[in-house]
């Protein structure tokens, strides 16, 4: 590769990574060639751009990004799984291709700038899709106004309880 393809590369690969909700760097190596698109055609499904980077050229790239958090991890045969939005579905797409698939380890992920183990993306991947996790907030938001009109509702009816019980004992 020369030099002006390398600056392509890591020019394009920046601009992803800047806009990059999460990023999860994998050992692919030990993977055959129709696995490995496999995993790829999956990703893509998930919204999910995957790319074979080299090291040195991806170590350039993160800088000035959230993913310059993984430095650090950026050791022997590296591929990385870019997302936009949801960092749930690149997670479970990982975690269950991974535990299928042996040769796929998954090394460190970054979301928003925060560096995640392998421990958490296991978590995040035990999660809900996004879409039930917003149903449940707005679920749990919208029953704490109900309780409170349920709550102001009854002062007026004990009101009125009160009200006829003290008419009937005068009675």
């Amino acid at each position: 590769m020369d030099k002006s393809q390398k600056d392509n590369i890591v020019r394009g690969l920046q601009e992803s990574l800047g806009k990059a909700s999460g990023a999860f760097l994998v050992d692919y190596q030990g993977l055959k060639v129709e696995t490995l698109t496999k995993l790829r055609h999956e990703l893509r499904e998930a919204n999910v751009q995957f790319q074979v980077v080299k090291n040195r050229l991806l170590v350039i790239a993160c800088e000035g990004t959230d993913t310059a958090v993984l430095k650090d991890h950026i050791t022997g045969p590296s591929a990385l799984a870019i997302t936009y939005e949801d960092v749930i579905k690149p997670a479970k797409v990982l975690t269950n291709f991974s535990r299928d698939n042996e040769a796929l380890e998954i090394k460190v992920g970054q979301i928003y700038g925060k560096v995640v183990d392998l421990r958490a993306i296991n978590k995040l991947a035990k999660l809900p899709p996004k879409e039930i996790l917003l149903s449940q907030l707005l679920f749990t938001l919208s029953g704490v106004p109900a309780s409170l009109v349920r709550v102001l509702s009854e002062i007026p009816r004990r009101m009125v309880t009160v009200l006829e019980a003290i008419k009937r004992q005068k009675e």
